[in-house]
């Protein structure tokens, strides 16, 4: 069995997955792998914002996740952080977000087939208010998320329309709870639970 975590930079999904990893012995964790991915973009001087490139750059990434798919494949039971329901999200509304009309879906068809092929059996999609993730992002000192503004204002409203549309995600609702309740609630929603 495959699940996903998901959510917006500050909802506690990796808080939450730190608390998994450690309280539920018997699952393997499938952290986000992408750091050759974006020395590769840099080394080729790839620009997300040109056509061609963002092209080139959605491919790495497609072919990133369903590696990682198939690796997690190999344990009974897998928690993901994020998955190919992101990378699929982002190659078809990115492009949106800056004004661009690119015919991304035709483009990239085989590959957005390989990646819809290793969705989960569940998502579990963190949410919190506005006001709740810029109090997180002002006590993160560990990461910059230099991406943040741009992520709130013009992301977050297309990935919310998104995953809370899609008939295998389960919403939990972080305000106001701490990383024992949340983590608790991620375990129980593993556990089969309704949240």
């Amino acid at each position: 069995m495959i699940l996903f975590l998901q959510g917006c930079m500050g909802m506690g999904k990796t808080t939450a997955l730190q608390y998994i990893e450690k309280n539920v012995p018997d699952i393997h964790m499938s952290w986000e792998e992408n750091r050759h991915v974006i020395e590769e973009v840099k080394r080729r001087g790839l620009k997300k914002t040109k056509y061609e490139d963002y092209l080139e750059i959605q491919k790495l990434w497609l072919e990133n996740e369903v590696k990682r798919y198939e690796k997690a494949q190999l344990w009974e039971c897998t928690m993901m952080d994020f998955g190919a329901e992101e990378i699929e999200f982002y190659t078809l509304n990115y492009p949106k977000t800056i004004g661009a009309d690119w015919d991304v879906e035709h483009l990239l068809k085989k590959e957005l087939d390989a990646v819809r092929a290793c969705m989960p059996q569940r998502i579990l999609f963190l949410d919190a208010s506005e006001e709740t993730l810029r109090k997180r992002k002002e006590t993160d000192t560990i990461r910059s998320r230099e991406f943040f503004e741009y992520y709130i204002q013009k992301l977050l409203p297309l990935k919310k329309e998104w995953f809370l549309n899609r008939a295998d995600v389960d919403i939990l609702n972080t305000d106001g709870k701490s990383i024992q309740e949340v983590g608790e609630k991620v375990k129980a929603w593993m556990e089969g639970e309704r949240i």
